[in-house]
């Protein structure tokens, strides 16, 4: 039997009243996260375009060793590292505390708290990181991949980020809600394992074969417990957020977490096999990273289980666009580092340009677009302002993709056959090093096309601070709600 109209309008209105009372309550939770949220995205995107310089000018210098090569600061010795300082501390850290912090508060359904140390610790990490990146400009560096900040700047940039945690740390404690959401896993687990990390790497307490070890344990536990926990937790939020409708598997994403949390942080040494190590501990790294295979299944069915029947979506919500295309890449790049961690492909692949191919696939393909995606969906929700021109978001998806698949392309073909004709004594070294001219040519053309599309992308960012497009109005439903719970 069907109730009566009054009852039904009374039905009406307090459904109404409660989805109102909620968009209320995200209002008030994105108010209180706006200000730091923008302090460190805006911080990421001038950083993502200095690295970027950086980059493209170290790529082109492969090609024309002699251009620019008058000066010491300007060598592709001290560009190159301040290029990968400035896209992961700067860019990528930067960007990603800032998507944690609006994720924190929406997660939580909470102000965020203690905002005072989210300001200094923004402030902080940018004076650490100009200081890094100028004393390796002059020549100061620590000599380790992923390390050359010296001590003093490393110091800065490890406070910092305790600032920054503990702020975090005191809005997860505050939480409204019981139910912890898988984004929240990666981050609370981030927020507690890379200060250690860091920490520990930069104590300067090792040296010769251990010092090597040491390296390359913290430069995939760098990826492991930072990097990628940021692209996860992203793209488990707005995967669902844009399609609206919860995450596939709550229990494939506890198998994800926990296989994730077990055997990532042994991958690293296979880095060094043929190296001065113990064979018994590259071993453990190479079947650790076989063994990633479990989470990244996991996570992999989880979003496309997720996303089915939906990804027609794609073709209208940018945010939708970026961050499936990241969460693709990160299925492939940690295939493509499993297997990279055998003993048979190392043989080939160590120490050539298919390494740096890799690198870009999980760094940029994976985490980047994944924070593009959360950039253009926080945006407007904190600064009430739409994006201006639709088609220069199109325009910068369209040139990162392509940018980063003939960078990808052009080192992995280019790396495999250098490692191949290094592995040949018949082949004069200087005949591999001409091999590979036409495919560091693609990558200085990549690089371009990512560097102009950054370029778009910072460009639209300025705008939507300064509210250059039109307002953004509250959702359709939100305003019929205002009006039917009216008096």
């Amino acid at each position: 039997m069907s109730r009566p109209p009054a009852e039904r309008q009374v039905s009406r209105t307090i459904a109404a009243d409660q989805r109102l009372s909620d968009e209320l309550t995200r209002i008030g939770i994105d108010d209180s996260a706006a200000s730091p949220t923008v302090l460190f995205l805006a911080s990421g995107v001038a950083w993502l375009l200095i690295g970027s310089l950086m980059g493209l000018i170290a790529s082109v210098k492969l090609d024309l060793p002699d251009w620019l090569g008058g000066a010491g600061p300007i060598t592709f010795g001290r560009l190159r590292p301040v290029h990968l300082n400035a896209v992961t501390y700067g860019w990528i850290s930067l960007a990603g505390s800032g998507m944690i912090v609006w994720l924190m508060g929406r997660l939580c359904r909470t102000h965020i708290r203690w905002t005072a140390l989210l300001f200094l610790s923004a402030i902080l990490w940018n004076i650490g990181l100009f200081l890094g990146s100028a004393l390796v400009i002059l020549g100061y560096s620590g000599g380790m991949e992923w390390l050359e900040f010296p001590l003093p700047a490393a110091a800065v940039i490890a406070l910092a980020f305790i600032l920054f945690a503990l702020s975090m740390f005191r809005t997860f404690a505050a939480r409204q809600v019981e139910h912890v959401y898988v984004s929240l896993w990666y981050i609370l687990a981030s927020l507690t394992w890379f200060p250690l990390l860091y920490v520990i790497a930069n104590a300067g307490l090792y040296q010769g074969v251990g010092e090597a070890a040491m390296n390359w344990w913290y430069g995939h536990n760098a990826i492991t417990v930072w990097f990628t926990p940021i692209g996860l937790a992203g793209a488990y939020y707005f995967i669902p957020k844009v399609i609206g409708r919860p995450i596939y598997s709550y229990y494939l994403g506890l198998l994800g977490f926990w296989s994730f949390a077990l055997f990532y942080n042994w991958n690293g040494l296979h880095h060094l096999v043929g190296g001065p190590l113990p064979t018994w501990a590259i071993s453990v790294s190479i079947v650790a990273s076989l063994m990633m295979f479990v989470p990244v299944l996991a996570v992999a069915v989880n979003h496309h289980m997720t996303a089915l029947g939906h990804l027609s979506m794609i073709r209208y919500s940018p945010t939708l666009r970026f961050v499936v295309f990241g969460a693709m890449s990160y299925t492939a790049t940690s295939f493509q580092g499993s297997l990279e961690a055998t003993r048979s492909v190392q043989e080939v692949a160590h120490f050539t340009h298919y390494t740096v191919g890799h690198a870009h696939l999980g760094m940029y393909a994976f985490v980047t677009m994944v924070l593009f995606g959360a950039v253009y969906y926080i945006m407007p929700r904190i600064a009430k302002w739409e994006w201006p021109y639709p088609n220069l978001i199109k325009v910068h998806f369209w040139l990162s993709a392509a940018g980063i698949a003939i960078y990808f392309l052009s080192l992995t073909l280019g790396g495999w056959l250098q490692g191949l004709a290094m592995n040949t004594p018949s082949i004069p070294f200087i005949d591999t090093v001409n091999l590979t001219k036409p495919y560091l040519w693609g990558r200085a053309v990549g690089g371009t096309l990512m560097t102009i599309g950054h370029c778009v992308f910072a460009y639209h960012f300025l705008l939507v601070i300064h509210r250059a497009g039109p307002k953004r109005f509250a959702p359709v439903w939100f305003r019929k709600a205002e009006e039917v719970a009216a008096p």
